[in-house]
């Protein structure tokens, strides 16, 4: 049933193949899992398949080294007709030393699909429980402005040198 879970967490210890040549997990291998949480987030909310629209606002914080458990969580945090935004943080826990901190994180749109080569299809309305939530819909509004904003001021650089 769509519409019920709205956050996923995805848990895995970080291995030699996802590092690099310094020794600590690529910024490539965070996006991939970032990616996927993201999906199966928005898919468990619109019961539809769905595709990445855009990533924003995606921070490296902090390493994350070989035998870290990678916790990466994400939450829907606002609702368009067809859209979902969610945030989505990567956080990594020595476990010898049993310290957690935070790697990345950014906010993803996926748009839902009737189909994979289908049109957008309406997902079901997320309202925020809590003070908490209300304060990331509300980051998630605020960079849909900044978008509009970039995209309009693209659009009027393309015509001022076309």
């Amino acid at each position: 049933m769509s519409g019920t879970q709205h956050e996923v967490s995805f848990r895995f210890l970080a291995q030699p193949t996802d590092v690099n040549f310094g020794g600590k997990v690529h910024g490539g291998m965070a996006m991939k899992w970032i990616d996927q949480a993201g999906y199966a987030c928005a898919v468990a909310w619109s019961g539809a398949y769905c595709v990445t629209a855009s990533v924003s606002g995606i921070q490296f914080v902090a390493p994350i080294l070989i035998g870290d458990l990678v916790t990466v969580r994400a939450r829907l945090i606002h609702t368009g007709r067809s859209s979902m935004h969610m945030a989505v943080d990567v956080l990594a826990r020595d476990l010898r030393k049993d310290e957690h901190r935070l790697a990345t994180s950014c906010v993803m749109v996926f748009v839902a699909l009737d189909s994979p080569e289908g049109k957008p299809t309406p997902v079901p309305v997320w309202e925020p429980r809590d003070e908490a939530e209300r304060q990331l819909q509300a980051q998630a509004k605020r960079l849909m402005d900044l978008s509009k904003e970039m995209e309009q001021l693209i659009d009027a650089k393309a015509l001022a040198d076309g």
